[in-house]
């Protein structure tokens, strides 16, 4: 696993600095435990004027009330947790976890019930005050309350589900940004003539799990030392299962490799597999994420159709990933030599990825469809190619199709009047696709 894959590990687990910080309060105060001025000096009594009763009782009353704090840090993330994963979707709990915000403020509550308890255990009867630990426990106790009130106002705007939203937003802007090309970018576009799909040896899984990140570098080197072309059949996001194919592999001339086994090394390296998808090199994982939400607020437990406007952060996503070069790269050595292709998603999948759930759960209802023909009437504004128009004038079709027949003749006549802006904006005029007489074609 690389660096940043298991960094990005650690900040999902939720005990992880809180535990580093804890043992590391630990042992700082054993060392200032060691630090006993005779009484009476100057700066011993600035730092704690007291006397070792005092010191003993504030430690206790640090140690007390901090386990309290915490126990209800605690339950009230586990709250959030379950709120989150049932009323927006299972898929954001490893948003929750991973919060830096949260982490910090366990972190600063578990660090102070550890000096306070550590400080008492160092307590002597008879040997001079350690004034710099109940000097720290005091300090770290005012910082505590703090940060619990500071924990209680995040933990408030964190279960809003557009605080949600913009996190997930902003993380998935971020992966696509880093995973994809500017769309005029063809260095990577394979070239043609590179073999397969057909043929080749076949190199297997040797786990099951999901494809949480692909790193081009170690499959190249490989491949470049022993003369071969690997062209990969997995990419981020998608589950794999030990002994299915991951790829298949040939050798300069175009001719099937004698094994694949000269690469597992490489490809345990390259290929990281997981038990839970992640955002890091996965974009379609933070439009699933979206539409998840957007799923769940029109099903009948929650029938909370004006959440779908989650529909708005997928459709900025959808623009996005029409200005990057979606699909399949190459990757050379440092002779210029193609050495690997790596497969990727399509306009085509992404589109689907947000229309197909929500238009089949909002078939009956006008607010989510007119909401994903805004949707794809944005799409349509900033499409770049043929390819992209096609997909959207395919999309809009599906979703009259989908409509219920059941809906009266004015909420059917208004999805349709939609689905003809869509086709208005594919068609270039933009200014009679998006002008309406009081907002009402971009209003929720």
């Amino acid at each position: 696993m690389s660096t940043s894959s298991r960094s990005e590990t650690l900040r999902a687990r939720l005990w992880f600095w809180p535990a580093v910080a804890g043992a590391a309060s630990a042992l700082l105060t054993l060392l200032l435990t060691t630090v006993r001025p005779a009484p009476g000096t100057a700066w011993a009594t600035a730092v704690w004027p007291g006397g070792q009763d005092a010191a003993s009782t504030v430690l206790q009353v640090v140690a007390t009330s901090i386990m309290t704090a915490t126990t209800l840090t605690f339950s009230l993330t586990v709250v959030a947790l379950q709120l989150a994963s049932q009323q927006f979707s299972p898929r954001l709990l490893r948003e929750f976890a991973r919060d830096a915000k949260i982490q910090a403020v366990l972190a600063v509550l578990v660090s102070t019930f550890v000096i306070a308890l550590t400080g008492l255990a160092g307590m002597g009867s008879e040997a001079p005050l350690p004034v710099l630990v109940p000097a720290l426990t005091l300090v770290m106790g005012l910082v505590s309350a703090g940060a619990l009130v500071m924990f209680l106002g995040h933990i408030v705007r964190s279960l809003r589900v557009d605080s949600m939203m913009v996190a997930v937003h902003e993380q998935a802007a971020a992966t696509v940004a880093e995973a994809y090309l500017d769309y005029e970018d063809r260095s990577k576009e394979p070239a043609p003539g590179l073999p397969g799909p057909e043929g080749g040896t076949l190199l297997r899984a040797k786990r099951s799990g999901f494809v949480q990140a692909i790193r081009p570098g170690p499959l190249v080197e490989a491949c470049a030392e022993h003369g071969l072309f690997l062209l990969l059949g997995v990419r981020p996001g998608d589950h794999v299962t030990e002994g299915t194919p991951l790829g298949s592999v040939w050798t300069d001339d175009g001719a099937p490799a004698a094994a694949g086994d000269v690469l597992d090394e490489a490809v345990a390296q390259a290929v990281e597999v997981g038990f839970e998808r992640t955002l890091e090199h996965d974009a379609a994982l933070g439009l699933r994420q979206l539409t998840d939400i957007a799923v769940k607020a029109i099903s009948p437990s929650v029938n909370d159709p004006i959440t779908a406007h989650a529909i708005g952060y997928c459709t900025d996503l959808l623009a996005r990933l029409q200005h990057r070069k979606l699909g399949p790269q190459q990757h050379v050595d440092a002779a210029g030599t193609v050495r690997l292709v790596t497969p990727d998603r399509d306009h085509r999948y992404y589109l689907d990825l947000v229309c197909a759930p929500i238009r089949r759960f909002g078939a009956g209802e006008p607010l989510v469809l007119t909401a994903l023909l805004r949707m794809l009437r944005a799409c349509a504004a900033t499409a770049r190619d043929d390819t992209q128009h096609a997909q959207i004038a395919h999309q809009t079709e599906l979703l009259l199709q989908s409509m219920d027949p059941g809906l009266i003749d004015s909420d059917a006549e208004e999805v349709r009047e939609f689905a003809g802006r869509v086709h208005l904006a594919l068609s270039g005029d933009l200014d009679d696709a998006f002008r309406d007489r009081a907002g009402e074609t971009r209003s929720v």
